[in-house]
Parts: structure tokens; sequence; C-alpha cells
């Protein structure tokens, strides 16, 4: 009979952690640490995007440099699938410098979004905090 009971809730937890374990993604509008970069976060496709929704002069300039012409509508955050509750991994366009380098995005709260990024395989890598702005 404890089998059975041992069995049943078993079976119960497995049903509801991939449920529990979901974290809801950072919709909204985020700024970079700079506030000089706004991008809102959506779902997209089967995963989450951000895209470039305000830039100050300034990045839109550092983005030509790297050979971006239009910032705004740029999407940075690319294709990013949650791997653990709460994290997701994905791509980042890095307009300055027009690269893509595989990235993490963190959601530490419901107002702060850690980003990190690397160049090549673990080196030139970056962290950032973003806040929700709406």
């Amino acid at each position: 009979m404890l089998f059975k009971y041992s069995a049943a809730i078993l079976a119960l937890s497995l049903v509801a952690a991939p449920a529990a374990a979901r974290t809801p993604p950072p919709a909204g509008i985020w700024a970079n640490p700079h506030n000089t970069v706004h991008v809102t976060f959506k779902r997209c496709r089967d995963a989450i995007c951000g895209t470039v929704v305000w830039a100050s002069r300034t990045a839109i300039e550092d983005a030509q440099r790297g050979g971006v012409d239009q910032l705004v509508g740029e999407e940075l955050f690319r294709d990013f699938v949650e791997d653990e509750p709460g994290r997701w991994s994905g791509e980042v366009f890095i307009p300055d410098v027009g690269q893509t380098v595989s990235g993490t995005i963190t959601q530490i709260d419901a107002r702060t979004l850690v980003g990190e990024g690397c160049m090549f395989a673990g080196f030139g890598c970056k962290t950032q905090s973003w806040k929700r702005i709406k």
C-alpha cells in the first residue's frame, strides 16, 4: 500500500514539476546600464526575443560604426529559450561591432535582468544589468 502512494506521489510530482519550474519570460521594456538603449522583450516563435524600441544618439552612432544603419527595430536578443528556471540562453547581436555571440539572460527579480555574452568560447565575456522601465 505504501508503494502505491509513493508511486502516485512521484507520478504527480513529475507532472507538476515542469509547470512549477517555468518562469514567466522577461516581458516588457528594459534599459541597458547606461540607459542608451531600450529593448522590448516578447515571445517570438517558440522563444523570446528583444528588439530595440529606443536608442540614444550615441548608441545609434556606435551601431552605425559597426555597420548597423537602423538600430531602432534591430533584434538584439534572438531565440532565447529557458534552460533552467529564470535563465534563458540564445544569441545576442552586438551592434557596435556587428557580431552575434552566444549569451544568457537571468531574471534576478521583477525589475532586474542580467545578460552575459562571450565573444570567443568563454573569452571576452561581458555582463550587464538591465532594468525594467515598463
